[in-house]
């Protein structure tokens, strides 16, 4: 294995897990346990990489007016995005009546069971204040620990070099870290294998078949978002888009294939930072992207309400649909740490506008298929919105050649 490249790698774990999915369904279950083992392993080296680089990263900026001005350019700048990518996911949705034609279902709320029926909102927001930081540790819950790390990367920077130890601590630590992820990444392959064997065993092609029509048509919302939205938008901005998705697509890949962005989130930044993005930029803006810039959800959620109104003929007006713009606008900020998210919020939409919850049992069954395409998109847009602040702030030194993507930061084989 060791003289295979790593794509090659990927593409050979990919292809194995496929055919043990589609010859065996019980072996192929059993290989979720594999796909778990993977996704652990990076859960596991992600707090302990994230915590220090948010600390160090707002340490740097020496500033609580700086941090100010970098927060409210990101939140500006997710909700612009977001909403310019629900307003052409409705359109979408409307030119091309997804769900019109499709026949009547008789189901279930069966496949809903274990899924929260909505979002409290103010118990979300207070959340975010971790009343005990080391639960938020144990938890993994990583909006406490970023809320956690702002004070004290700006509690060290008032302090100045009185606190220089920890500063060279967590310094080291961040860069143990990246090792532990540069040797976790060499297992992605067998990670994939798993992956693919266990969403082929469980859900297989029939469900597919019978949703072709939703799956096409939220693919065809993805790729406006990638081919159309975001690079306008990053020419708006001087950001060279293409460069960048050719610096990090491998990571997108990644995350298409392991529908978790947070397997590539440590990777992601190191890569980023190499890009010409100042490292306190990325560090904030990109963790902070993950709860409240996820496009790719956006995208989704708006298409997948057009669709259920199509097939239950309930007609929407032009008000009811800006109504339900804006209630997506609030919903998709809140997807951080719920389970299965994205069903929530189209949970949630559904009992706001009258829709019947039989209907998203039949999302449920093709939502692997379209979460690969949303994570993948989700990566993306965060990895834009890094760039862009870091360019507003003249903190962004673009690379005068962009190296060939690696799957580990300083391995070109593994």
């Amino acid at each position: 294995m060791k003289r295979l490249s790593f794509p090659v790698q990927i593409v050979i774990g990919l292809a194995a897990g496929l055919i043990v999915g589609l010859c065996s369904k019980t072996l192929g279950i059993y290989m979720q346990d594999v796909g778990d083992a993977f996704t652990r392993l990076i859960e596991m080296a992600i707090i302990p990489l994230i915590f220090p680089l948010i600390v160090l990263g707002v340490a740097q900026m020496r500033s609580l007016r700086r941090l100010g001005r970098i927060a409210g350019k990101a939140i500006l700048y997710f909700e612009v995005v977001t909403t310019v990518i629900l307003l052409v996911a409705v359109i979408i949705g409307n030119v091309i009546p997804v769900g019109a034609d499709f026949p009547l279902p008789h189901t279930s709320t069966a496949a809903l069971h274990g899924f929260a029926q909505g979002i409290d909102f103010q118990q979300f927001l207070l959340n975010i204040i971790p009343d005990n930081v080391f639960a938020s540790f144990v938890n993994g819950d990583l909006l406490p620990i970023v809320f956690f790390s702002l004070f004290l990367g700006l509690a060290m920077a008032a302090a100045g070099e009185t606190v220089q130890p920890l500063y060279d601590v967590l310094s080291a630590l961040s860069t143990a870290m990246f090792k532990v992820i540069e040797y976790v990444v060499r297992f992605t392959p067998i990670g994939v294998f798993g992956f693919i064997a266990y969403d082929v065993a469980e859900y297989g092609w029939g469900s597919l078949r019978s949703m072709a029509e939703f799956v096409l048509i939220a693919y065809v919302g993805m790729l406006v978002v990638m081919l159309v939205i975001l690079p306008v938008t990053a020419r708006l901005f001087g950001v060279r888009y293409w460069t960048l998705i050719r610096y990090i697509w491998d990571l997108i890949a990644l995350a298409f294939v392991t529908r978790s962005s947070e397997v590539v989130l440590a990777p992601l930044t190191k890569r980023l930072e190499q890009f010409g993005a100042h490292n306190s930029i990325v560090s904030f803006v990109l963790p902070v992207g993950y709860s409240f810039n996820l496009d790719g959800a956006t995208v989704y959620e708006a298409i997948a309400v057009l669709f259920l109104s199509h097939v239950y003929h309930l007609h929407l007006s032009l008000g009811q649909q800006f109504e339900t713009i804006g209630l997506l606008m609030i919903l998709t900020k809140g997807l951080a740490g719920v389970p299965g998210a994205a069903i929530v919020v189209l949970i949630a939409t559904a009992k706001a506008i009258g829709l019947p919850l039989e209907g998203i049992s039949l999302l449920v069954g093709v939502d692997f298929i379209v979460d690969m395409a949303r994570t993948a998109v989700n990566v993306v847009g965060n990895s834009l919105a890094s760039v862009v602040i870091a360019k507003s702030e003249r903190l962004f030194q673009p690379q005068e050649e962009t190296p060939r993507p690696l799957p580990v930061e300083a391995q070109g084989r593994v």
